[in-house]
């Protein structure tokens, strides 16, 4: 495992005093240190947490889970495993390992500090933190990794070491966030200066989202991913059944203490008319009063929990978020798994429109899909965000695109917090993790979670009668609802994979609009909204394809086909990098490679 770590074991002290100086806006940088001079008092330890807080997921187009299911995107980013086209060559796992190395440093010093100088158990907590977020991110590319706790020089036999397996990792991963969890500040006692550094809170509801992940990865996935550890893969060295059960009733717990909290709330201005029941829009754009026509700015949003800070002023995307979700195409999928306004899915409820006119199929339905989908009324009239005009697949994406984009915000300016943990999840969690662990969830279990979700969305509550009485599985209902909250907030492929169910969900077609045929067409509008012949099958080289809709089989366009997909068991996991397994020759490779 020497990859880059030689070189990290030289720099990993120096890049944590100057990598992210910018990345946390509200404190001053840290001069460039010696080790000899610095870790003396706790504004020095503050200060180098700042590299760490570089390695938090932030804005950035890969995050957007394009080419998955619920995505017509055939772009480059997540191509990979969204096709099934992932390279033996594998990829760089050294910006994790970094994080690691610059935890363990400030960890280790923490070990020689004077108390009396003051108290730093918030940095070493976020130490923790760090390095749990890290190796979780290792253990979802990859499965067992080497496990590295302390801080090596060039000459540490760990630079040469085997991969630890899953079951190793993780089993630090909950250790490292427990220590954090002792060590962090509860949410309300973070002065306003210091609002976006992980509380105890986030280290919970990081807890709880890999708890759920690993436990619905054994239950799901299992130890075929594992290898034997000797010819291939990791191995399975400290695995138990019993932990899925543990991991789901400690996951249901956090959730359950974080949803008391009061220092969390879902983001809800639906009853404020001059949102127009576009709270899940202006959401993902939220800055500064100016963001929104209610006037409300960050200091409102109390539903992120763990997420990366921006600001006009002083750190701003440089992505051009807002053309880019424009031009994202939702596939058919995504449609259909908003639920109508009743409840239940188009294809069992009565309020459903059907596809005969343009906006048929949005009428009477989940808010969340027209907020997503249809809530920019700011674009420029080339755009032409009317119902099926923008986007190839017929559907356009307005999620993350600002409002006042061109006066108020232009291209790459765009600064709204990054969510990488919001309340709504930890709802999500809840209720999923309830489920899988007992089979069943009460009505009232569902209210304290779901539900919160559904009334913000407009739609009729998740009950256990509304599932008895139309044949619905509530593991499915449950699954759902994470799929249209969560939409593009990077999620879906950790999801599929989690379930088992990554080969039968990206090798079909990904498919856009309803466009009948002779006897069941679906006008289409242009840019000003007015009705259109304007379809034009000789411009899709896949065609049509016949299937399934929530009013029986019908055409719809394809926009990617399923002879472009071939994904495999073996993409459950990425492979190792050939570089680092020509650097240490005790790494094995993750089986199918």
């Amino acid at each position: 495992m020497k990859i880059n770590l030689k070189y990290i074991v030289f720099t990993g002290l120096f890049l944590g005093m100057i990598g992210c100086q910018n990345d946390f806006i509200d404190l001053d940088p840290p001069a460039q240190y010696t080790d000899a001079v610095y870790f003396k008092n706790p504004s020095d330890f503050k200060a180098y947490t700042l590299s760490l807080y570089g390695s938090l997921q932030g804005w950035s187009f890969g995050n957007w889970d394009t080419n998955s299911d619920l995505s017509a995107n055939a772009n480059s980013n997540g191509y990979d495993i969204g096709h099934g086209t992932i390279g033996s060559a594998g990829i760089d796992w050294g910006g994790w390992y970094g994080t690691i190395r610059s935890s363990n440093i400030l960890l280790d010093k923490a070990t020689e500090y004077d108390s009396s100088k003051g108290d730093i158990r918030q940095f070493v907590g976020e130490a923790y933190f760090f390095r749990a977020y890290s190796y979780f991110g290792l253990l979802k590319t990859f499965g067992g990794v080497p496990l590295i706790t302390t801080v090596l020089t060039t000459d540490s036999p760990e630079l040469y070491g085997s991969r630890n397996s899953r079951y190793e990792v993780f089993a630090q991963i909950l250790k490292d966030l427990d220590k954090a969890i002792a060590n962090l500040p509860n949410e309300q006692t973070l002065a306003s200066a210091d609002k976006g550094r992980i509380s105890k809170g986030a280290a919970m509801a990081l807890k709880a989202q890999a708890e759920l992940y690993e436990a619905t990865w054994e239950k799901y996935v299992g130890q075929g991913p594992d290898g034997d550890g000797i010819t291939e893969g990791a191995g399975t060295a400290g695995y138990d059944p019993a932990n899925a059960a543990i991991y789901l009733a400690d996951a249901w717990a956090i959730c359950e203490e974080i949803m008391a909290d009061s220092a969390y709330e879902l983001w809800n201005k639906n009853a404020d008319t001059k949102m127009t029941n576009l709270s899940s829009w202006y959401l993902f754009n939220l800055e500064d009063s100016g963001s929104n026509p209610g006037g409300y700015d960050k200091s409102t949003n109390k539903e992120f929990i763990l997420y990366s800070v921006y600001d006009y002023l002083l750190k701003q995307s440089r992505i051009n978020i807002t053309w880019t979700s424009w031009q994202l195409y939702p596939s058919r999928k995504f449609v259909d798994m908003a639920v109508c306004t009743d409840g239940l899915p188009a294809d069992k409820s009565p309020l459903f429109q059907g596809y005969h006119t343009a906006d048929g199929e949005f009428k009477n339905r989940d808010l969340r899909l027209l907020n997503y989908l249809y809530a920019s009324t700011t674009a420029p009239s080339s755009v032409g965000l009317a119902y099926g005009v923008l986007g190839y697949s017929g559907y356009g994406n307005s999620k993350y695109a600002v409002y006042g984009f061109g006066d108020r915000r232009k291209d790459n300016t765009e600064s709204a917090n990054w969510p990488i943990i919001r309340l709504a999840e930890v709802y999500l969690t809840y209720a999923e993790a309830l489920y899988e662990l007992n089979g069943s969830i009460t009505d009232a279990q569902l209210n304290a979670s779901i539900n919160k979700l559904r009334a913000r969305a407009g739609v009729a509550p998740l009950t256990n009668a509304l599932v008895s009485a139309n044949s619905l599985d509530m593991k499915e209902e449950i699954r759902r609802e994470r799929c249209v909250e969560l939409y593009r907030e990077g999620k879906r492929f950790d999801d599929l994979k989690r379930w088992g169910i990554l080969e039968a969900s990206l090798n079909p077609s990904r498919l856009g609009r309803v466009v009948g045929n002779a006897s069941y067409t679906t006008p289409f509008k242009d840019a000003s909204g007015n009705a259109t012949s304007s379809y034009q099958p000789n411009t899709y080289v896949y065609g049509e394809e016949q299937v399934q809709t929530a009013k029986g089989m019908l055409e719809c366009v394809v926009i990617d086909s399923k002879l472009n997909h071939s994904v495999a068991p073996k993409h459950y996991l990425f492979p190792i990098s050939q570089y680092q397994m020509g650097i240490n020759n005790k790494l094995l490779q993750n089986p199918g490679y």
